[in-house]
């Protein structure tokens, strides 16, 4: 975000200010020193929701962006754990939950691997060996200043987003006017698994050398005992005129500790008006340990509901110990000399993923026993009491592997501004170019043992009770035992070279841009107009696995984009805008997508396809804005997006060099898609209404859209919505203040999205995610000016996980997490 070149003053009564506002708007003082002066327009952005909503709202006003500001005290005034459910509360924005814990974030219902993350102004890479997508819940939200969502792109910004960009921004020290500090301490329970978890989180920051050089830094530690439970099929239904039939299932039981560790240190130096100079650096380090019971129930032949037939039983366990980590160095100065400002930053990024060790899958078969399942939504398994007795179950083979994934990004970019007199308005120019080179690897070692080499021990000596919410779950398998177990083996004896050599890849990107823009401002109006151009060079080396021979496998690809953009505002009066905004992005395929290995196995293959096209988007925005007095506004958007290459998986067997094959599995480019849609956004305080009502305030907004993209493969074709596409999402907040007391209750709300195409022919093998209502409750008590007790409550209507194959009657997965509480003290100082 720029500041604008002028600043509209709000009137007298909105110049009242709490401490918190001064702290926002002594970081939008020092952003702009920080920075650079002022463009008008150059995108729409949205940040989040404030706090103190009247000082946000001020802040927005004074932009000439469309603006909304959550700074790190007002994040943690709603119960947000990480940076993804931070984002949860904004116009257009939700988020896709990894065990009730909210991980990717997705902009106007667009997936995740279709939006950008930066940290500080520097590309986030991705941890995960197959996305591009950013798994927030990495980012804890105790070290973020802010956050910011761009919906539009200007030619200054990376055009690599369809959805949006998310711009996180860490503490700085001319945040505040003097020396800070704050601590918050706390544990939360979860109910769940009825365990009780810590968080702390400490912040300072202070000015040296009479006020030139700022120091800030951050720590930030929690651990989360939690748990699910699981009844999923995968999707194994069969039909026959009016009867469905099943299969098989599994029923599931999650025990997860989940460990985050970050801290940051930024160091700004501004010697002069005109002159800074500054690093920002953060670190962070998540750890997911998780223990997984599978029950597998296969039928002889597929059940209706309620039929008794014959059970294949086995039961597997799963343990790992995932570590993903992040950090990113930022560096730059910006000098202002006469009618120019220069603007030099460089940024190092890197993102990795380690599972050592892991047990995949230690797997005891039982025999044959009579029985079925009811209900086709929550599979619930009768039977023989046979299929829960331990010593029915032998030890048939244990599945282990150690995994690595890396992504760095390195990045240089140069801007120039100058602000002019340009056929007799007001102008600004910016021109620049970036580089960026990125480099994503993946190695991965499997090893298969087969139970024999143990002498296939029965289960009854390995056993473990289970805690399952749907009926009596049998024995669930000791992962120390099996630990133990494999202490003496010789795990180079059982090597799986195929499963280990075809994941290894290492992938190279190195984009060359540049941009040049201008905006002109002659009264109510401003206009932004200005080109980028992006070069991208494309390298990937892999294996292939050709009929049981190894192949190196070397691929490349280039293209280039010239991307126009326009934006327009027009100010009807002090108090109401209008925006519109026609720009062009492009998103590269993800590395699962571009992946050059493959594996051919007699008349079946799989394979990526590093030839495929990025995905390329038209964006048209249109939007009106009006300030309702104290801590209010309302806002209406438009949008549509027309989407052309976007990638998709398909079986292209019987085609080409594939006709001979029964399967090719791969992806290609689709040819076009759209997406269209509608914002609204109310936020009102109650303080000019006479007690009790003017301590309310209230909150609102909802996106509703609606997309439809076209699939091909093995001769058959049709129109489905674009995957993780939600056609309506909503956020309601209602929130209470008087005096020391503070109470929040907020509701977020998605609807029901495509998640899988299974197969193109039969729309009903598709799998449908189910609609998304959480409850969230905050409470906070100030005991002095300084200290404050915070109560959470998180999921109060137990919200549940739901896919359904075709409809949400016919199960794919079902899962639930239970509610979670949190108790804590906050204290700052400034």
């Amino acid at each position: 975000m720029k500041p604008t070149a002028y600043l509209r003053l709000p009137s007298a009564q909105r110049l009242r200010r709490s401490v918190l506002a001064t702290a926002v708007a002594a970081a939008c003082a020092g952003l702009a020193h920080a920075q650079e002066a002022a463009t008008v327009l150059p995108q729409i952005t949205v940040t989040g929701q404030a706090a103190s909503i009247d000082s946000a709202l001020d802040v927005q006003q004074m932009s000439d962006n469309i603006i909304s500001v959550i700074h790190s005290d007002a994040i943690g005034e709603l119960p947000d754990a990480n940076a993804a459910e931070a984002l949860q509360r904004v116009p257009g924005v939700s988020v896709e939950r990894d065990q009730g814990e909210g991980r990717y974030v997705r902009v106007r219902g667009l997936g995740p691997d279709l939006n950008t993350v930066t940290i500080n102004g520097s590309l986030v890479p991705s941890p995960e060996a197959d996305r591009r997508a950013v798994s927030l819940d990495v980012l804890p939200s105790g070290l973020i200043r802010s956050i910011e969502v761009y919906k539009t792109l200007s030619p200054e910004h990376d055009a690599n987003s369809i959805g949006g960009t998310i711009e996180i921004k860490t503490l700085s020290a001319f945040d505040n006017p003097g020396q800070f500090w704050s601590l918050d301490v706390g544990a939360g329970h979860d109910t769940n698994v009825d365990k009780t978890s810590p968080e702390f989180a400490a912040a300072w920051s202070n000015r040296f050398a009479d006020g030139k050089l700022g120091v800030a830094a951050g720590i930030n530690y929690s651990r989360r005992e939690f748990g699910s439970d699981n009844v999923e099929t995968g999707g194994d239904w069969t039909f026959s005129g009016d009867d469905v039939r099943l299969g098989r299932f599994q029923r599931r039981d999650y025990n997860i500790t989940r460990e985050r560790v970050g801290g940051i240190l930024n160091i700004d130096y501004r010697p002069q008006e005109g002159e800074s100079y500054y690093l920002r650096t953060i670190v962070s380090r998540y750890e997911d340990d998780e223990v997984r019971q599978r029950h597998n129930v296969r039928f002889s032949s597929a059940l209706l509901s309620g039929q008794t037939g014959q059970i294949r039983s086995s039961r597997e366990l799963k343990a790992r110990t995932e570590t993903q980590s992040l950090a990113s160095v930022v560096f730059g100065t910006e000098q202002t000399l006469g009618d120019w400002t220069t603007k030099l930053q460089g940024g190092i990024s890197r993102a990795a993923e380690k599972t050592p060790g892991a047990i995949d899958s230690a797997a005891f078969t039982g025999g044959r026993y009579p029985g079925g399942f009811t209900s086709t939504r929550v599979p619930t398994l009768f039977g023989d009491a046979a299929i829960n007795d331990p010593a029915e179950y032998e030890l048939s083979r244990i599945g282990m592997s150690s995994s690595s994934a890396a992504d760095r990004e390195r990045n240089l970019r140069l801007d120039f501004d100058r602000h002019l007199s340009l056929l007799g308005m007001d102008s600004e120019l910016k021109f620049g170019a970036k580089l960026s080179r990125r480099e994503k690897t993946n190695s991965e070692t499997v090893w298969d043992i087969d139970g024999a080499a143990f002498d296939n021990p029965l289960l009854s000596d390995y056993s473990t009770a289970v805690d399952y919410h749907w009926g009596n779950f049998g024995p669930g398998i000791s992962p120390s035992r099996i630990r133990s177990l494999l202490k003496g083996v010789d795990r180079s004896a059982y090597l799986d070279e195929e499963a280990s050599r075809i994941g290894d890849f290492t992938m190279n990107e190195d984009i060359n841009s540049a941009y040049v823009q201008n905006t002109f401002r002659s009264g109510p109006w401003s206009v932004l107009a200005g080109v980028r151009y992006e070069g991208t060079r494309f390298k990937a080396k892999g294996t292939g696995l050709e009929n049981g021979v190894f192949v190196d496998v070397q691929d490349s690809n280039r293209y280039d984009h010239w991307l126009p953009a326009l934006h327009a505002r027009y100010d009807l009066d002090n108090d109401t805008s209008v925006r519109g905004a026609l720009t062009y992005s492009v998103v590269r395929p993800t590395f699962e997508q571009l992946a050059p290995g493959y594996l051919i196995d007699g008349d079946e293959a799989e394979f990526g396809n590093p030839d495929l096209k990025p995905t390329r988007s038209r964006n048209v925005d249109l939007g009106i804005e009006r300030r309702l007095g104290y801590a209010g506004t309302v806002s209406a958007y438009v949008f549509h997006k027309r989407i052309k290459d976007f990638v998709y998986a398909t079986d292209v067997a019987g085609t080409g060099a594939w006709a001979a094959f029964d399967e090719a599995v791969t992806f290609e480019n689709g040819s076009k898609a759209r997406v269209s849609g509608l914002e609204l956004n109310y936020i009102q305080s109650f303080s000019h209404l006479p007690a009790p009502w003017n301590r309310f305030l209230f909150g609102a907004n909802a996106t509703f859209s609606d997309s439809s993209a076209r699939i091909e493969g093995l001769g058959a074709s049709r129109n489905i919505p674009l995957p993780s596409q939600s056609d309506r999402s909503f956020n309601l907040m209602v929130g209470y203040e008087h005096g020391p007391l503070s109470m929040r209750l907020a509701a977020n709300h998605k609807s029901g999205y495509l998640l899988e195409v299974n197969d193109i022919a039969d729309k009903r093998y598709d799998d449908y995610v189910s609609a998304q209502t959480f409850y969230d409750f905050s409470l906070r008590y100030s005991l002095t000016e300084r200290a404050q007790i915070v109560f959470e409550a998180l999921n109060l209507s137990d919200e549940k996980y739901h896919v359904g194959t075709g409809r949400a009657a016919l199960n794919a997965q079902h899962e639930r997490y239970g509610r979670a509480y949190k108790l804590g003290l906050k204290l700052a100082m400034f």
